[in-house]
């Protein structure tokens, strides 16, 4: 299953982005056993301000993934919560996962609605670039858990 972090915004040399690629690639190669790679994250950027904007650019992008969208009114799962949500999908056939990340507002109505389900990461507002760098890294131990990898600790 290619899982895509697809994300409004450069980071370009971020410490960020640097950090969310590392996270990344540990866990196409961590997950390519269990058919969780390649993991990818995907920069887009929209010609004018807004969600509305931001939402044009997005959309162009989801074509047949089934998409998850990074939301402060979506489900907070713990860690083992979210890695069998992956191998359930995974399981399931889905062959393309795209995770969305918004900008600094949010996403708008419409890339919500294209969504099969919302993430949250707790009740607390995360910068739109950690929330990369966070995300990546739960791929990564989502891969552990199913590796049985001592990585994670309940």
């Amino acid at each position: 299953m290619k899982i895509t972090l697809l994300c409004v915004g450069r980071l370009g040399s971020a410490p960020e982005a640097s950090l969310a690629l590392d996270w990344t690639a540990r866990a196409a190669a961590s997950g390519r056993a269990h058919g969780l790679a390649p993991v990818e994250v995907v920069e887009v950027e929209a010609r004018k301000p807004g969600k509305a904007a931001e939402a044009e650019v997005l959309l162009d992008r989801l074509d047949d993934a089934w998409v998850i969208a990074c939301d402060e009114h979506g489900q907070a799962r713990s860690s083992r919560e979210f890695a069998t949500l992956l191998g359930r999908l995974r399981d399931d056939g889905v062959r393309r996962l795209t995770f969305v990340i918004g900008g600094a507002d949010g996403l708008d109505e419409r890339v919500l609605s294209a969504a099969k389900s919302r993430l949250a990461f707790g009740p607390q507002t995360w910068p739109h670039a950690l929330v990369r760098c966070m995300l990546a890294e739960q791929i990564y131990r989502a891969a552990t858990i199913m590796a049985g990898s001592p990585y994670h600790r309940d």
